[in-house]
Order: structure tokens, then sequence, then C-alpha cells
């Protein structure tokens, strides 16, 4: 079990905190590592994670019981590829809800897929309020928090806390302007050879900054696998008694 057997989904009820960077990144990520991956996008309007990666995401709306079913069913088809989900501002109670309703994370432990929720933390209360009722509403979903370093060194305090056992804080570095300024014009794949049409000076800071975020990455993959070993030795002991 690795990063590779989970369904990350990347929510957060507040608009501009990151997550179709964040996703986008997941994507590319995976893909630098030879690694099947299907990323779905839940957004509307411009910079979607369908925009910048029309070859790896699949539009998705959740609106109709069709749309529901093909989505859900992708999720927890057991083919081996890393699933992730962009999930826009207007579709995240919706998609909660849903997920709840369907039994979704209980039934993708069942199929020894690991469901992770990377929550964009930003420490308004609209934000916290939502992420204490996720934990209770998806009690079998890894949790990993997510800190944008755009917002600056933020004060959290105990609003995320508890966060639960197995969870992990993931950092999403602060990219400079000047490499921003590349990046967030789709399309752009941090996996494809555009980087390298960047300024020499400009590429070098590109690639410090990916090493950061990829580190963050494999130490969220090493989370997930001992977790998953964790609910393996679980259920081996389930069905022992």
């Amino acid at each position: 079990m690795s990063i590779r057997h989970s369904v990350a989904i990347v929510a957060s009820p507040r608009p501009r905190v990151g997550k179709t960077l964040l996703a986008r990144l997941l994507t590319d990520f995976h893909l630098q590592e030879g690694r099947s991956v299907a990323a779905f996008d839940l957004n509307a309007g411009e910079g979607t994670l369908a925009q910048f990666l029309p070859e790896h995401v699949t539009r998705s709306a959740i609106d109709d019981l069709k749309g529901q079913m093909a989505l859900f069913d992708r999720l927890m088809a057991e083919d081996g590829a890393t699933k992730i989900v962009d999930l826009g501002r207007a579709s995240f109670e919706h998609f909660f809800t849903l997920a709840s309703q369907f039994g979704f994370a209980a039934e993708a432990r069942r199929r020894d897929i690991v469901p992770v929720l990377l929550y964009l933390m930003t420490p308004d209360r609209t934000s916290v309020e939502a992420y204490r009722s996720l934990c209770g509403r998806l009690p079998e979903a890894m949790l990993a928090p997510v800190h944008n370093e755009v917002f600056g060194v933020a004060q959290y305090g105990n609003k995320y806390a508890p966060i639960g056992s197995g969870t992990v804080i993931v950092r999403l570095p602060l990219l400079a302007s000047n490499v921003r300024r590349y990046v967030e014009r789709p399309p752009f794949s941090f996996a494809d050879s555009e980087a390298a049409a960047l300024d020499v000076d400009d590429y070098i800071e590109l690639q410090h900054w990916l090493r950061r975020i990829y580190r963050e990455f494999r130490e969220l993959d090493l989370r997930i696998l001992l977790t998953a070993q964790q609910q393996a030795k679980s259920s081996t002991g389930d069905r022992a008694g």
C-alpha cells in the first residue's frame, strides 16, 4: 500500500486558498514518479485543474444521479491508480453529503484504498467549523490539513486540534512571484518540458520549490503507508477475534 492507492480530496469551503495549485502539484508529482493517476475537476470558471492538465483530468459534475454515480464509481475503482479530486467551493457541501450517504470512506477502506482529506487551513470560523464537521462525518478518512505559506506564518492555535490519530500537516511552500506568473497561466505542467523554458534563475527557483513540496508529498506517502498497515492489522485482529 502506498500513496498511489489512495483517493486524495483537495478541499476548502473558502475560495482562492490554493486548492487547484495543490491538486496540480499532486497530479504532476505522481506523473513524474511514473504512477497511474486519475484526476477529477469539480470547478467552474477560469484556471481550473482541467485547463492546466487536460490530458490527465476529467471534468465532473454531481448535480444529478448520473454524474454522482460516474464520479464515485471511478473513485472506488480498484485499478491501482491514485485518484485526485479538486473540489470547488460550490460543490463542497454537496460532495461531502454524498460521500457520507454513500459510505464512501468506509467502503474505500474495505477495498484497501486510503481516503485522504487534504484540507486547506485558514483561521476563519467558517473553515474551522467545516473541518471539524468533516472529522465527524468521515472518521475513516486520513486527515492532512494543509498550510499554504502564501498566507504567512498562520497562527491557528488550537482551532484545528485535536485533529486525530495518523494526521499529518502538509506545508505548501511560498513560490516567488517572478516564477508564479509563469505557472499560473494554463496550460502549465510541472512535469513537462515547458518548465525548462523559464529563465535559468527562475527555473532553479522553481526546482528548489518543487523539491520542498515533493518532500512533503513523500512524507505523506509514508504516513499513508503506516495508516494502511495499522488498518490491516486491525482488520486481521477483528477477524481473529
